[in-house]
């Protein structure tokens, strides 16, 4: 088992417990009458991160680099054969995700080249499940899947005007001229996208490999550009050791990859070094002066560029050769993408995880800390009475029935601000709407349909990206509001009448905004050096813009849902309290009311609310130790600990017995 394989079952082991640890505190919770609808959604959305983790890793290059080879060496070694086509030439014709989803059967799912023709984008069509065509995957048999494979790399002939039609024809190339054959056709990809879905034990743990066309691609797919290979959490970047750098290995790493977090380049086919006529040591200078020279062109240390030899090291895994596979340095490789890949997954996970985790252990920890004031004050309440006459009782009673009334008189002042909560949240939506965005997506596609220069487009697209932003900003101003207004009311019943409430639950919407920065910026850096505007443009920058749009309208969408899950929760915490206050209010007055009904019954009373007490006791010890099982599944880091433990006092509220 290579380290890489390793540390990925450790990271879903580690997954696994964390989401166990949820489950077992929110069925406590439940049971406890503890849960309100606040913190079951910081729950689910906790459990949904850990469910639908997954971690991307794109390999770019030119063809005949050996992309496909690496994958092969890396995840499919195990299969004892090549799983992806690799051979001389191009191989993968089509961006292709590999993945596993349980809701659906082993297969190949092909979006056909035709969809280019549609102002949809591949993720667009990624739900419409009819427009793909769908091949069946035999696991069971590796000679069927390689043949399915195969499908990835069909191609057809098509007329120039209909390789126009997709943007795939670019006649102002001076070398498209020669790709046309003598029927006056172009060759093309048979198929836009390819997603292949199979239960590869790394897959089904959350992986996704994603393998790209050439590097010709890359300015043509908006798939890539704007989506897959921003997002992908390591871009492997892989050079031919006996090419070095090219011009358009240059040009895509400068604008479509750059170096950062989880970019790295291979050196790959160091095997063409390996020369019998030379010592080991002159091939090893070979080799690190190629390593040294292709740091220097791409601006990185040393230590970032990997040599590998993808094919020796598949060779080496499948036939058992250690000696082999040392040689290839493949090792190295993976060895770098777990140490580097994996742990800073997980500290992402970590870190969003703590934060909704902090808060749920709050709200619970203040619940609590409610419950046990409320039985504390009742009991206290109760021992007075020892040897008190029932006029004293009587006085209790009318204190208590003033302060009901106060906390009535509350009541009716929070109806005004559930009005205005109404009233500021039909206001968020009325510039947040998925209607507004389509007629703006409409205008700007109008525009650009209409304008033949690149002014024209670049502020057609300018006014769609400001508007969003506007859209974005008005809305992010209404849920400021409603956070302000709530943060008051609850600091008013928090001082007024004693009830344990911490800030309501946070919002904002500069997530959102920040996506739309990204993907005006990836449009710009695409176009933004185009001076006038070519036929041959015009289909693909309009391409570009269907994808940016699709991008978009998936952010506006996801921000319609996170606000209207906000807006439904972030009372949840105030009403649950002042339900537990009143119905606490009422056991006051019952047990006085009885007590002075009955003055020998007293000490009944007390004997079953000190029973009360312990049982509340018993359930923080249990509450606690749900936490301290929590953080020991997150992590025993000084930084999650911290969290946890800043607000451990609340929990800690003294009884006295």
């Amino acid at each position: 088992m290579s380290n890489l394989v390793q540390k990925f079952q450790e990271y879903s082991e580690w997954r696994t417990g964390v989401a166990g640890a949820l489950r077992r505190y929110q069925t406590w919770a439940s049971a406890s009458k503890l849960s309100d609808v606040a913190s079951e959604q910081r729950i689910s959305r906790a459990l949904a991160r850990l469910t639908d983790d997954k971690l991307s890793i794109a390999f770019v290059a030119e063809f005949s680099r050996g992309k496909s080879e690496l994958i092969n060496a890396i995840f499919f070694a195990d299969y004892g054969q090549r799983i992806l086509p690799s051979a001389a030439g191009r191989t993968t014709m089509c961006p292709t995700e590999l993945l596993y989803d349980a809701s659906f059967p082993s297969c190949i799912r092909l979006l056909p080249i035709e969809t280019r023709a549609e102002s949809q984008s591949t993720s667009d069509y990624k739900g419409a499940h009819h427009v793909w065509t769908v091949l069946p995957l035999d696991i069971s048999s590796t000679d069927g899947m390689l043949e399915a494979f195969k499908q990835v790399s069909l191609t057809k002939w098509v007329p120039v005007e209909e390789a126009k039609l997709y943007g795939l024809y670019d006649e102002d190339d001076p070398d498209a001229a020669m790709t046309i054959d003598a029927l006056g056709r172009v060759e093309i990809s048979q198929w836009r996208h390819a997603i292949v879905n199979f239960p590869h034990p790394l897959l089904k743990e959350g992986l996704v490999i994603i393998d790209t066309p050439g590097l010709n691609a890359i300015g043509t797919e908006p798939e890539l550009t704007l989506n897959l290979i921003p997002n992908a959490h390591a871009v492997l970047f892989i050079l031919a050791a006996d090419t070095g750098v090219t011009k358009s290995d240059i040009d895509v790493w400068r604008h479509h990859i750059g170096s950062g977090a989880g970019r790295m380049v291979v050196l790959n086919k160091i095997d063409s070094m390996w020369d019998e006529l030379r010592s080991p040591f002159e091939v090893e200078q070979q080799i690190s002066r190629q390593v040294s020279s292709v740091a220097h062109t791409l601006g990185l240390a040393e230590t970032q560029v990997y040599p590998v030899s993808a094919q020796k090291g598949l060779v080496g895994k499948i036939n058992g050769e250690s000696h082999l596979l040392k040689k290839s340095r493949l090792p190295a490789l993976e060895n770098a993408l777990s140490r580097e890949l994996i742990p800073a997954k997980r500290d992402i996970i970590r870190s969003q995880l703590i934060g909704d985790i902090h808060d749920l252990t709050v709200t619970k920890q203040a619940l609590m800390s409610a419950h046990i004031r409320s039985v504390v004050e009742q009991l206290l309440e109760l021992k007075s009475l020892r040897g008190k006459n029932t006029s004293i009782i009587s006085h209790m009673m009318k204190r208590i029935d003033i302060e009901k009334k106060e906390f009535d008189e509350s009541l009716l002042k929070l109806q005004g601000t559930r009005m205005v909560f109404a009233r500021l949240s039909a206001g968020v939506f009325s510039t947040l709407g998925m209607g507004l965005l389509k007629e703006e997506i409409r205008k700007t596609r109008e525009t650009m349909e209409g304008s033949m220069f690149t002014a024209g487009f670049r502020h057609a697209v300018k006014d769609f990206f400001d508007k969003a932003q506007e859209n974005l900003m008005l809305s992010g101003q209404k849920t400021d509001e409603i956070s302000e207004m709530m943060t008051i009311m609850y600091r008013k019943f928090s001082t007024e009448h004693g009830l344990a409430l911490s800030t309501p639950m946070p919002f904002s919407l500069d997530k959102y905004r920040n996506e739309i920065k990204v993907i005006e910026t990836a449009y710009h850096r695409q176009f933004g050096t185009v001076t006038l505007v070519k036929t041959s443009q015009v289909v693909l920058m309009q391409k570009f813009f269907d994808s940016i749009a699709s991008r978009v309208k998936q952010s506006f969408l996801q921000a319609n849902r996170d606000v209207d899950a906000w807006l439904k929760v972030v009372m949840a915490p105030l009403e649950e309290q002042i339900r537990a206050h009143k119905s606490q209010l009422k056991q006051r007055t019952d047990s006085i009311e009885r007590v002075h009904v009955a003055i020998d019954s007293l000490e009944e009373k007390i004997e079953s609310v000190e029973m009360l007490q312990r049982e509340l006791t018993a359930q923080r010890n249990t509450l606690m130790a749900l936490e301290n099982d929590l953080r020991n599944a997150l992590g025993s880091e000084t930084h999650v600990g911290t969290e946890f433990n800043s607000h451990r006092s609340v929990a800690n509220y003294s009884v006295p017995i």
